[in-house]
């Protein structure tokens, strides 16, 4: 696990460069020096697979299994993996994946459903976890109201221990009260690159990217 105060994070992989949540993408994020991986997990037909969406799902994804077999190899030791959990009821699955291949110290699982995070946390009290917050529909489906309220409270209390946050809702003071929680705060889904130096600039701890050549480009 990186010591780093700030890490780049490549979206599905490297998103714009191959297909998200597939091998050649996480390759492809590996070859670009990106310190993590992000990648959604959903289940499907009692199967867990790597899909944004039921419709992604249907259409035949990468299993779980498989990807964190890629993703165990000692190529990939030094980079984190952030799974994005779709759904209520994969917690126990994907935890019990995570252990027999000895990556739940360099996971971070996230999710919009704070109910995932509870039984994650209630299942694995180790497990590092980030409750995830996007534009105003999203938070409107998952009945926020005031979020920051929420999110913040959540961070007090311990029961997640870092904000992945779409990045139109990063301010300073939204960082400063995260900080002051003894939170990190990541910034999602970063695609120019004159935003991405903006929030380093801010102290941000992480931003995710579909195309991972952007961090080079911003100096990042």
């Amino acid at each position: 696990m990186t010591d780093s105060l700030f890490q780049r994070v490549g979206h599905g992989g490297a998103s714009a460069l191959a297909p998200a949540n597939t091998i050649a993408s996480f390759d492809k994020a590996l070859a670009l020096g990106v310190d993590m991986i992000e990648f959604d997990v959903r289940s499907w037909r009692g199967q867990l697979v790597l899909a944004h969406s039921s419709l992604d799902a249907r259409r035949g994804c990468l299993a779980l299994a498989d990807a964190l077999e890629h993703l165990s190899a000692a190529r990939f030791r030094d980079t984190e993996l952030n799974v994005d959990v779709k759904q209520l009821g994969c917690e126990s699955q994907l935890l019990a994946a995570l252990r027999d291949l000895g990556l739940l110290g360099r996971t971070l699982i996230s999710s919009q459903v704070a109910a995932v995070i509870d039984r994650v946390r209630a299942l694995e009290p180790r497990a590092r976890t980030g409750i995830s917050v996007g534009g105003r529909l999203a938070r409107l489906s998952r009945r926020w109201g005031d979020w920051r309220r929420h999110v913040l409270g959540g961070l007090q209390v311990g029961r997640w221990d870092a904000l992945m946050a779409q990045h139109k809702l990063i301010d300073a003071e939204l960082l400063e009260q995260v900080i002051s929680r003894g939170g990190r705060l990541y910034a999602w889904t970063v695609n120019e690159r004159g935003r991405i130096e903006s929030l380093r600039a801010l102290g941000v701890h992480g931003i995710a990217t579909a195309d991972p050549r952007l961090f080079a480009a911003a100096g990042a």
